[in-house]
């Protein structure tokens, strides 16, 4: 079954095509949105008002508050060393490693083919670009982008002599 009986949908939750995601053990707040081919594991919770686009998987551990973007694809990790099997050859079990939590502060946005690697915050209102490798945590309001993640500067405003005009300019970071 696609979503199971212990998942806690609050209020007005739209899943576009609930034959074709995968909804364990999770909680979804009130009026968000998940896309078509979504995974959210079991112990992940997702605020109120959140979109969660498609091919997105938020695993264990993770914790979206609320108004949060999610672009496609965009996966969470919660294990610093992933491995198939124990010291002794065996195939890895739940207590051959240690969860890494993960926390996006409320309204943040994240950008399609993000990957955010466990164990880090991102802050309320920050913005991740799309396809960003965040491996460091991300201040409230900062904007990061590239592989790995790097903050980006704010634009700035300049006179522009030969044209008489102001307009913004990035700087390249």
């Amino acid at each position: 079954m696609p979503i199971t009986k212990d998942v806690e949908l609050g209020r007005d939750v739209r899943i576009f095509h609930p034959d074709l995601v995968n909804l364990y053990g999770c909680t979804v707040g009130d009026e968000s949105r998940i896309g078509t081919f979504v995974e959210i594991q079991a112990g992940a919770k997702i605020g109120a008002r959140c979109k969660i686009s498609s091919h997105s998987f938020i695993c264990e551990g993770v914790t979206i508050e609320d108004e949060v973007f999610v672009g496609h694809g965009v996966m969470f990790t919660n294990d610093k060393h992933p491995k198939a099997t124990a010291a002794d050859g065996r195939p890895q079990q739940a207590s051959d490693w240690t969860l890494q939590r993960t926390h996006v502060g409320r309204g943040a946005s994240i950008g399609s083919n993000a990957t955010i690697l466990c164990g880090v915050t991102i802050g309320e209102g920050a913005s991740v670009g799309a396809g960003a490798v965040v491996t460091k945590d991300v201040p409230p309001g900062a904007t990061v982008a590239g592989v790995p993640a790097r903050f980006c500067p704010e634009p700035e405003t300049t006179i522009l002599s030969d044209r008489g005009s102001s307009e913004p300019l990035r700087k390249p970071f």
